[in-house]
């Protein structure tokens, strides 16, 4: 899935770490800190490759399997704290270290069928399942579980543990539940979701309370 958005640069415009190293800088630092907290289960084993999309029209953010995270510049310019996109990468990290992808992969290939491809037979498929894997649709339990992971990854960090319920609480407030924002695409709605992320952090007695809204601005600052 990665060269395949790596090889569509027309669709998935990404910034070059090269030309953008501050901003890479900071994206690693958020990623890293929430990689960085002991919860993790595939710390170690996945490759946990962040890249920028520049698209400032849309407010997304996904991970496919391997820890390949990609962000939206749209997303980045549209928060106003560092907490908030770090608990936005946590959940985005939690559907691959709680392996929703290949789960649900599973169930619509078969074990058999992705052992024959792991095994170097049917590589016809793979394009198929590659591109399947970016108009992934997650499940509900899914989702909760995710939210609930973004919490548990980020309460042992400086950051909030429930920064991704205010990433809601402003599209709330926005308006825009519902409608456009393409987070919102292959996520269900947050109906309850804002009051679960917040009884989370109070059931796991996070303590941490840190947004870092200057640094998040110079963060935003160093995009195009």
């Amino acid at each position: 899935v990665s060269e395949q958005i790596a090889s569509d640069p027309a669709t998935y415009p990404i910034l070059k770490e090269a030309e953008y190293p501050e901003a890479y800088a900071h994206i690693n630092r958020i990623v890293n800190n929430i990689l960085n907290s002991g919860k993790v289960f595939y710390k170690d084993k996945f490759v946990w490759e962040t890249k920028i999309i520049h698209n400032d029209e849309t407010l997304n953010a996904f991970c496919v399997p391997g820890g390949y995270l990609y962000v939206y510049t749209g997303l980045i310019k549209y928060l106003d704290t560092e907490d908030q996109i770090a608990g936005i990468m946590a959940h985005e990290i939690a559907h691959a270290d709680r392996r929703h992808s290949t789960d649900m992969l599973t169930r619509a290939y078969g074990i058999t069928l992705l052992l024959d491809i792991v095994l170097g037979k049917k590589q016809g498929l793979i394009a198929e399942i590659g591109q399947s894997l970016l108009t992934l649709q997650y499940s509900k339990d899914n989702e909760r579980e995710a939210d609930d992971y973004s919490v548990i990854y980020m309460c042992p960090t400086e950051y909030n543990a429930a920064g991704s319920a205010d990433f809601f609480v402003k599209l709330e407030e926005a308006g825009l539940v519902g409608k456009t924002p393409a987070f919102l695409s292959t996520h269900p709605n947050p109906g309850d979701r804002v009051t679960d992320i917040n009884q989370k952090k109070t059931d796991l007695g996070c303590e941490n309370d840190g947004k870092f809204l200057d640094r998040y601005n110079d963060f935003k600052a160093s995009l195009p």
